[in-house]
């Protein structure tokens, strides 16, 4: 294969800058080792800053989150709910901290109104007394999942070549110039050789091993953050917590449910991070400083994220939260004596167009192409979903006028989603069209695919209804003979099962005792061998 420009990374910024590079008109493939949504950018709270977090400590991180915060409300306006966010002080807390960050906040442009404690705590009710002053900000709720779904899908109708599941294993050198790269299919194995003009490296916390493949160093400094779901909306706005910041001082409202964040632990690797039981319980005391009555709700999930944090200087002094959330663009022609290679490092999701944008001009510039970024107005578009009809129970039974019937999602101030036809999950109102429309994007994707584009199972049950009724709802329409359902099936409720058993008290355990009842018992899924065949 060969290309113009061929991008490692799909996450928020190598998809944004596919879709950046397409309205350019270059030619560009996009790799990504796993599905989109694999790595960082569909692990962290789902928070569009408004940039107040940053204001005092990291003010060019401030002013960046505040310019594409007000860009994204317009140009990716299906993937964000409008929340709104509130900066709560708690008596406690510094008192001389309010004033600090009010001063920072007008330097970087982030507005900030302050209002009465008492209208606050009339919109969140759940909210601790013990808040003495509250300013309301412009955060906002942004679905990463459905971020890079829009993403994938607009650049896609301009002609790049998007292709998950595939790695660059090795990259291709010739007198000081990269040239291309060998990249191997992780389904089937298969290698092939992709040829470009200019490879970017927007592989998040995997850039130092995209670079060491190229004989290069980068410095990253990897930090892991944990995060825990819980079963119901705390509040219809995003509550920061007002102090220097720290752990689970932030909770964003996320569709249906609430996610409590974060931590900062250094890790080694970007593969696979978990949250430790210590960290768990840590934000849990920590959140019920700011909602006092946080564990009568029940927690239905919990995951980590890696950070891939930069620091510009490399001098190593820096680590976790000391190190600027701001991005770096290295062009490895400049910096390192070798062609053909552009590595773009640290940032945020909130700040991921600005990131493209930037990376977009200097491939450009390489390039010879004089046509500047279009993507701070060009909207994002998201496929339609499909009307398919499926045999389901008699419409006489209570279930079925259940799943038939429009489903309203109204949660808070939260925009109505209210879909027809039959209803496949109803904790996230997803139907058989959406997954029908989900499919035509991914021919050869499996459940969990269809999950990261849907939002299927991510509601407070877990998918302990949704997972069965997909894998039926597919088989009986043609789509997937029976084995393969059946692996499928397997494959989505171990993958619900991963963030579930991490927090196994409570009601959440029962919970979990009636999803193995169905799955184990039932539907004797332990019964099935690696390829869906009964043992």
């Amino acid at each position: 294969m060969e290309t113009e420009v061929l991008i490692i990374g799909g996450g928020a910024t190598g998809l944004g800058l596919a879709w950046d590079l397409a309205l350019r008109g270059i030619d560009t493939i996009l790799i990504e080792q796993g599905d989109f949504g694999h790595g960082t950018s569909s692990r962290f709270h789902g928070l569009l800053h408004s940039g107040g977090r940053y204001a005092v400590k990291d003010p060019v991180s401030a002013e960046e989150c505040i310019r594409e915060n007000v860009i994204l409300k317009r140009v990716a306006a299906p993937c964000i709910e409008d929340t709104g966010g509130w900066f709560v002080h708690l008596t406690a807390d510094d008192p001389d901290y309010p004033g600090r960050w009010l001063t920072a906040c007008r330097r970087t442009g982030i507005p900030v109104q302050e209002r009465p404690v008492h209208e606050l705590l009339a919109l969140v009710p759940a909210l601790t007394p013990k808040v003495d002053q509250a300013f309301h900000v412009p955060d906002a709720a942004i679905d990463g999942f459905r971020l890079l779904r829009a993403l994938a899908y607009s650049a896609r109708q301009r002609g790049v070549r998007l292709m998950t599941y595939t790695r660059a294993v090795s990259l291709m050198q010739k007198e000081g110039r990269v040239e291309g790269a060998v990249t191997e299919d992780q389904r089937t194995g298969q290698r092939r050789e992709i040829r470009a003009s200019l490879i970017v490296n927007a592989s998040g916390p995997w850039a130092a091993e995209v670079a060491a493949m190229a004989g290069i160093r980068i410095d990253m400094r990897l930090d892991k953050g944990s995060l825990l779901i819980f079963n119901h909306r705390l509040s219809g706005q995003v509550i920061n917590r007002l102090r220097s910041p720290g752990d689970a001082d932030i909770v964003v409202p996320a569709d249906t449910v609430s996610i409590l964040g974060t931590t900062s632990v250094p890790v080694a690797s970007p593969n696979n991070p978990l949250p430790s039981a210590t960290e768990l319980l840590h934000m849990l005391a920590l959140g019920e400083e700011l909602f006092p009555s946080l564990h009568e709700y029940r927690v239905i999930r919990a995951f980590a994220g890696v950070r891939p944090l930069y620091d510009a200087d490399e001098s190593g002094g820096s680590a976790g939260r000391e190190v600027s959330r701001t991005f770096s663009l290295l062009d490895h022609a400049v910096r390192d004596g070798l062609e053909g290679l552009v590595s773009v490092v640290g940032g945020k999701l909130t700040t991921f167009r600005l990131m493209a944008e930037k990376t977009g001009d200097l491939v450009a510039q390489k390039l010879g192409v004089t046509v500047a970024s279009k993507t701070a107005v060009t909207p994002l578009s998201l496929p339609e979903p499909r009307s398919v009809s499926v045999f389901m129970p008699d419409k006489g039974t209570e279930d079925a006028q259940h799943m038939q019937s429009e489903v309203r999602n109204d949660r808070e101030g939260r925009k109505t989603k209210q879909p027809t036809g039959t209803v496949i999950c109803d904790c996230e109102a997803v139907t058989l069209g959406d997954l029908h429309a989900a499919l035509a994007e991914v021919p050869d994707g499996d459940l969990n695919d269809l999950r990261r584009r849907t939002r299927l199972g991510m509601g407070t049950c877990q998918g302990s209804f949704c997972s069965f009724r997909s894998a039926a709802a597919l088989y009986q329409g043609n789509e997937f003979p029976v084995q393969r359902a059946n692996v499928m099936l397997q494959e989505l409720v171990q993958e619900r099962w991963k963030g579930v058993r991490l927090v196994l008290w409570g009601e959440q355990l029962r919970e979990a005792e009636f999803m193995q009842a169905i799955y184990k018992r039932l539907l004797n899924l332990a019964r099935l061998d690696a390829n869906g065949k009964r043992i």
